[in-house]
């Protein structure tokens, strides 16, 4: 572990520092960083955005119909799909607001499906349980590979949900599916970029969705 730390931290565990030459380093892997996710945000966008916006469409009508959205994801994937139902339910700007929900929010329900039942069915459940035909479901990983996220999808796709979902690397397992109605890959190996791309992928995807739901026949803010 800690030669692994200190290939990561020279730095750190060098007997002497030069502190211009640290700055120097640390300014120059910040530079490099952001050029990599500004490139792949761009790739993305070139590859996707006409798709992206098709979705969005998708969803805005789900949401005139009556619609909510249900977002899943674990670990730093699940802080995301809370940030994602955040930008629905409480959106900047005017916009208005739709409902959305973190289906790993609840420590409650998720603690006890996963003691009694196991950590597979965690989010499958809860769309067994509330998800319905106008209903969103979105899921994100990094891997593509979470056996929870594909069991959910199935699950929302036998309910009539819309299915999105968001990977990185080459889509793993969800890109094997067929109950995603639209996937959106970001084609890196590093967990950091990936969830730095699928950000301004959901955020992208939610401002659109927010501009297609005020043409929506019927729908009031």
């Amino acid at each position: 572990m800690s030669d692994a730390m200190e290939s990561l931290y020279p730095f750190l565990y060098s007997d002497s520092s030069d502190l211009a030459a640290v700055l120097d380093q640390v300014r120059a892997s910040t530079v490099a960083k952001a050029a990599e996710i500004g490139e792949l945000r761009r790739a993305v966008g070139a590859r996707d955005g006409a798709r992206i916006a098709e979705c969005a469409r998708a969803a805005a009508a789900r949401f005139g119909a009556g619609g909510r959205l249900f977002a899943f994801g674990n670990g730093g994937s699940a802080t995301d799909a809370q940030q994602l139902a955040t930008l629905f339910l409480n959106p900047s700007g005017g916009a208005p607001p739709l409902p959305a929900f973190g289906l790993a929010n609840d420590t409650s329900v998720v603690t006890a499906l996963c003691n009694d039942v196991g950590v597979e069915v965690v989010f499958a459940r809860q769309l067994a349980a509330f998800g319905g035909r106008n209903d969103i479901a979105v899921g994100l990983s990094t891997s593509g590979n979470s056996a929870n996220l594909l069991r959910a999808f199935d699950e929302a796709s036998r309910r009539g949900m819309l299915t999105i979902g968001l990977a990185g690397y080459d889509g793993g397992k969800m890109a094997e599916l067929d109950s995603i109605d639209y996937l959106f890959v970001v084609p890196s190996s590093s967990v950091h970029r990936i969830q730095e791309a699928q950000t301004t992928i959901y955020q992208v995807l939610w401002e659109l969705t927010a501009e297609e739901v005020a043409h929506v026949p019927g729908h009031t803010r």
